[in-house]
This record gives C-alpha cells, structure tokens and sequence, in this order.
C-alpha cells in the first residue's frame, strides 16, 4: 500500500496531491509545493488554519490533476498525532471522492519539530488505519479503500527509512484485524467461534495456538470463569497464543477480556448501557492481535497471550447476587453483582497463566467498568500496577501512539471496601464510587508478587462515531501500544 518516492512535482504526473499547510510556518522546502500553498491561501477561505481544507484542480504550470490542501493550524502545537489525523482525514477525503491512490507532499522534519523517521511513521500509521472501512455485513459496498498512498521522500530519507513501511504495516494490520472482531456482532462470535477465529489467524501467522475447553476448565478448577460462563447456552474456551524465540530470555504475559457479549447477567443491563456489548471482548481481541504482529516484529522476548472467552447471559443456570464460588486460587468470592462478571474470569487466567509460564511481567487489557469511563472519558485508558517504572512504561508508549493511557492508584486501605462477611471477598464495593479502583484492586489479589500492570479499556476500545483515521465501532485500541512498550523491553 505504501511507498516513498522522490518526485518532482512540476513534471510528474500526480493524481492526487495531499499537502498540509500551517498558518504561521512555512513547513516545505519543495519550491513546487510552495508555490502551490500560495495558490490555495490566495482563495479567500484557505489560511492553514486547522481544520480548513482547500482543492485546486489541475493547477498551473504542472501535471498534477488535484490537490487538496489540509489546515494543521499553528506550527507550535504540531505533534505526531496531527500527522496521523491529516493523513486519516486526507485517505478518508480521497476514497468518499471514488479516488484510489493519493501522494502526500511530506513537509520538512526540522519545520514540524518531529525527527524523520516519526514523521513518515505517523504519516503512514494515519493513512493506514484511516483507510479501513467495516462492510463486510452489507450487499452494497458504498465505497472502496486507496490502493496506494506515496510519501515524498528523498533518497536519503528513503535510505534512513529502512524497514518502516513493513513495521507500520505489520502493527496497524494487527489493529485492524482487532478492530474487525471487536465491530463483530456477537452471534458470530460466540466463545467457540472466536476461539477458532483466532486461532486461525495466529496459526497463518506461525505462532503457537491452543484452544481448552469447558472439560479442561472443569478439570483445572476455573472455578470463577465457569461461574460466569453458566448462564449462556454457549460453552467458555480459554486460547493460549505463543511467541516464543530461541534467544528469549524474558516471558512477558498479555490477559485480555474476553467477554464476546455482556448481558450483566442476573443484574441486566438497562437499554442505552447494552446495545454496544459485542465489544466486551475487546481486550482479548487487542491481545490477540498484538501476537499477530508481534510474530512479524520478532522482538527478543517471549510473549504469550492468554484470553479467557466466555458470554454473559441471563438464564435458570445463571449465577446469581450472594452465590459464592471458588477461584482457580482458592479464594471464595461472593457474588455482589453479576455484571462484574469480567474480573471473575481474568483472575482465573491471570493466576493460571502466572503459575503456567512464571512471567516476569503480566499486563491484562479490559474493558472493565463504566467507572473508569466516568474518571477518563472514552478516549483515555486507566492503568493500575504493582510497579511504577512499569506504569510510567505503558504510559509513555500510549503517548508516543496516542493510545492515551492514565495512571491511577490502587490505595491499600481502599481493599477494605471488598471485604466479606461469608466468604474471602466480594467481588464489587459497596458503592458505585471508585469502582475502577476496586476492580484493579480486587485483580490485584490474585498476582501475587509478579509484576503487574492493569489496562482499563473500556472508554477507548469503542468509538461511538468515527473520528480522524477510525470508522465507528471498535478502535483496535491497544495493539499499537502494546507493540510499542514490547519493542522497548
């Protein structure tokens, strides 16, 4: 899809020129370009303003059949997030006008305050993931993604970009690849189903896959995931996905959420709260697909994604408010509500998968609680750990992405609010207040003392309206940045 290539735009033919425009700098050093900005800022509604966009069709003196200029604002608050939504809303412009193809006049590095190598990333990372598009449910297919996208580049910038064009494509494939289990609806993804989904792509891409059952779950006492699984007429599967090189020296552990529809259960959701639930899976998506490029990016790390699967239903064999169950650990828990149903069947998981492979860092991704939406919104995720440094990790690799990520506490004396007269705990507070935090907390009892960090996702794993370089529905949050934090370890 992508390519760099040193062009000169006042002789070759271009289709489709996509150029950004400032307000306040001068960001290009191609003379052709320039002259072409002066063209559009001489109409009387272009100034490079952000947000504004311009065309010029067949503009004089080249062979450029349309150029459509995109206002970045002022140069000071350039970032490599603004590259992205450019180029997100420059692919998204070209395909809703029947385009195939777009070249991007790439502005000069040093005027944007990026070095080279992030400023083609974020150029490529936007386009990429603005270029999906969910259709795979309807008979008309309205419109059709780009088939190619070209970067000017210099030769010596195409030299110094080596490798980038296939990492790019390798991460935001993953995410996109998650984005479409995620937008999925949920009878086609039952437990079994989505197991084999994944397992079918994690075996194409060389990795090994292993699928156990509602036998094997019994048998190993997955006590909590089982209980959350009775109600549905569709059995739980837990799928284990490993990246495992020769020279590996470290195991690093990835738990995600894998509730492919939540009801609430006995405690039902109410209209307006249950319509989006076919995305309660989106942290075992996520997970699934870091593996998916992680087996392409190859870090020297073993990596293992473990992700329990299972839906929440409402029936005469649901669990219930003051049924008490006993973990994979041990630890009894009395059931406070039934629709805090996803840290049940991610502490059986965890303390298998800690026990299993012995990680020296496990991080699980869930959409967890509407309580952290309320703390953060919906395009910022919350993290909870055991270990700063490794907060202050994940948080740096969701800046680089801009998969946000915000650290929140986990207080000690906050344990008490899950503290139960009949059993070991309670697996809810008893107030809506802090709830994130006492469901961090309460994961947090079954890590013992490996590193651990917790992902919240459940304002950002879902969009519920397209934005710059994302279509409504599942994002793929999480993906790039887990394959960012892996890359640094």
């Amino acid at each position: 899809m992508f390519e760099l290539q040193t062009i000169n735009l006042k002789r070759a033919a271009v289709d489709t020129l996509v150029v950004p425009v400032c307000e306040d700098r001068e960001i290009h050093s191609d003379s052709s370009v320039k002259s072409l900005i002066d063209a559009a800022k001489a109409t009387a509604t272009f100034n490079g303003k952000k947000g504004e966009q311009a065309s010029l069709f067949q503009p004089t003196g080249t062979a450029i059949t349309r150029a459509y200029f995109f206002g970045l604002g002022k140069a000071e608050t350039l970032s490599g997030e603004s590259f992205r939504a450019l180029a997100g809303k420059a692919v998204k412009a070209c395909i809703n006008a029947g385009l195939t193809a777009m070249t991007v006049a790439t502005p000069s590095a040093g005027q944007v305050n990026l070095d080279l190598r992030t400023l083609f990333q974020t150029l490529m990372e936007g386009a990429y993931l603005g270029n999906h598009i969910f259709d795979r449910y309807k008979q008309e297919k309205e419109t059709t993604p780009l088939t190619s996208v070209v970067l000017t580049a210099s030769a010596a910038q195409k030299k110094s970009c080596t490798g980038l064009i296939d990492s790019v494509s390798t991460v935001c494939g993953a995410s996109l690849v998650t984005r479409e289990w995620v937008t999925m609806p949920s009878n086609d993804k039952r437990p079994e189903a989505f197991a084999r989904m994944i397992q079918e792509a994690a075996a194409a891409a060389d990795l090994k896959v292993r699928i156990r059952d509602e036998r094997w779950l019994e048998k190993q006492q997955f006590g909590a995931m089982l209980a959350v699984a009775q109600g549905s007429s569709a059995k739980p599967r837990l799928v284990t996905v490993e990246y495992a090189p020769k020279t590996a020296s470290k195991t690093v552990v990835l738990v995600g959420k894998g509730v492919t529809f939540d009801s609430g259960g006995l405690n039902l959701k109410p209209s307006g709260s249950i319509e989006t639930m076919k995305m309660d899976m989106s942290g075992a998506a996520a997970v699934a697909g870091t593996l998916l490029a992680v087996a392409r990016l190859q870090p020297a790390v073993k990596v293992v994604g473990v992700m329990p699967l299972v839906e929440n239903m409402p029936s005469g064999t649901a669990i219930r408010p003051g049924d008490i169950i006993r973990s994979f650990t041990g630890k009894t828990i009395e059931i406070g509500n039934t629709d805090a149903e996803g840290r049940l069947i991610l502490i059986d998981a965890i303390a298998w998968a800690i026990r299993q492979y012995q990680p020296e860092t496990l991080v699980d991704l869930a959409t967890l609680t509407g309580a952290c939406v309320v703390a953060l919104g919906e395009k910022i995720a919350g993290v909870f750990s055991n270990d700063q440094a490794l907060a202050a990790a994940i948080v740096a690799s969701g800046e680089k992405t801009h998969e946000r990520c915000w650290q929140l506490p986990l207080p000690e004396d906050y344990k008490e609010l899950l503290k139960n007269d009949f059993a070991d705990m309670n697996n809810v507070g008893p107030s809506r207040w802090g709830g994130a935090i006492t469901a961090a907390l309460f994961l947090s009892e079954f890590v013992g003392g490996t590193r651990w960090a917790h992902i919240d996702i459940a304002g950002p794993a879902w969009a519920k309206k397209a934005s710059d370089y994302c279509g409504a529905g599942g994002t793929g949050f999480g993906v790039r940045l887990l394959c960012d934090w892996i890359g640094k370890i």
